[in-house]
């Protein structure tokens, strides 16, 4: 396992807070007192939790040009038939999936191809569950197409505490399934809209591992 890239100035300035606390708390306080202690403690705590956030395990990952895997950890929340208003204009197969801040949260692509669109949307920070986050929230929208001329599209969607959206791809690029496509800080969601044909390999509450899950399989 490592720690990603995105995490470095946060854990450096966590750990730099964290010590100038301690230090002061440990100044102003005799020898003797509990709170120093304490305090040792609950700052060893949050920076073991900042650093996690920030982890990324080694995996065997799932490559298959029929499959779709999870583009993130987390919990599938979503599987519904929706009309995708941005891109298709019509009628796909919705997949969402849930990250909690414990979750791993690096973001994979589901497919390997072209990347055929990609735009980010500003916009606001409702609770992640909340019906309205896939469309009201800051979020990015990429459709990847296969070389069989499939598309799939997927979004990063910001939650109320994850305002920090990354993304390492652009229109034109080529891709490889489940290789890094981008971060999203403390967790949030992500939509795939995949075609109405697919045959859909995991049900509601199923837990997804980014990069290995396989959601569903192309016709």
């Amino acid at each position: 396992m490592k720690l990603h890239r995105e995490g470095y100035t946060i854990m450096a300035v966590t750990a730099i807070v964290l010590i100038i606390i301690n230090l002061g708390i440990n100044y102003l306080l005799p020898d003797g007192y509990w709170i120093p202690r304490l305090v040792l403690i609950a700052s060893i705590v949050i920076f073991f939790l900042v650093v996690q956030f920030f982890r990324v395990p080694s995996r065997v990952v799932h490559q298959s040009d029929r499959e779709i895997v999870a583009p993130c950890d987390g919990k599938v929340v979503v599987i519904e038939e929706v009309v995708e208003t941005e891109y298709f204009k019509g009628p796909r197969r919705q997949i969402s999936i849930f990250m909690s801040p414990l979750n791993v949260h690096v973001n994979w692509n589901p497919i390997s191809g072209v990347i055929q669109y990609f735009k980010y949307h500003p916009g606001l920070y409702l609770v992640a569950w909340h019906p309205k986050s896939s469309t009201e929230n800051e979020r990015t929208t990429v459709v990847i197409r296969n070389k069989e001329g499939i598309e799939v599209l997927f979004r990063q969607i910001a939650g109320a505490a994850a305002r920090r959206i990354r993304w390492y791809v652009k229109e034109g690029d080529k891709v490889e399934q489940s290789t890094e496509m981008g971060f999203i800080k403390f967790g949030s969601r992500v939509d795939l809209y995949i075609p109405l044909d697919a045959e859909i390999n995991v049900n509601l509450q199923d837990k997804t591992v980014g990069s290995v899950t396989v959601l569903a399989t192309l016709k």
